[in-house]
């Protein structure tokens, strides 16, 4: 049997504690996040993610990800140049497998994601 999974209002759902951003280049950027699913195969894992103002580096040279933004705002550009931009509540995102980049949050910004790898 496949079980079905619902979850509720995801800009309020308690991620737990914040702790230091390891990729921040910002003193005292923090983030959370809660896990809210993974594939049996550990392929795809879906959860809610906050993270405060600043600056951090993004890899996503193994793993492709999409955002849905819930709240607050942010401006990714890829390492590359030339696709930057200006994300906010209710734009979805799509980080390509092997994107790299830097996200400068503006405002704390809650997102959901959705992370694939390769299997």
């Amino acid at each position: 049997m496949i079980d079905l999974n619902s979850f509720g209002d995801l800009s309020s759902l308690e991620l737990g504690a914040f702790a230091p951003k390891p990729t921040s280049f910002t003193d005292g950027q923090v983030e959370a996040a809660k896990e809210l699913w993974a594939s049996a195969d550990g392929v795809t894992r879906i959860g809610v993610w906050e993270c405060t103002p600043g600056r951090f580096s993004a890899d996503r040279t193994k793993t492709s990800e999409i955002c849905h933004i819930l709240s607050g705002s942010a401006t990714v550009a890829g390492k590359q140049g030339g696709d930057e931009r200006r994300i906010g509540p209710g734009d979805l995102l799509v980080l390509p497998l092997g994107w790299e980049g830097e996200w400068t949050i503006h405002e704390q910004l809650r997102k959901t994601y959705v992370l694939t790898r390769q299997p």
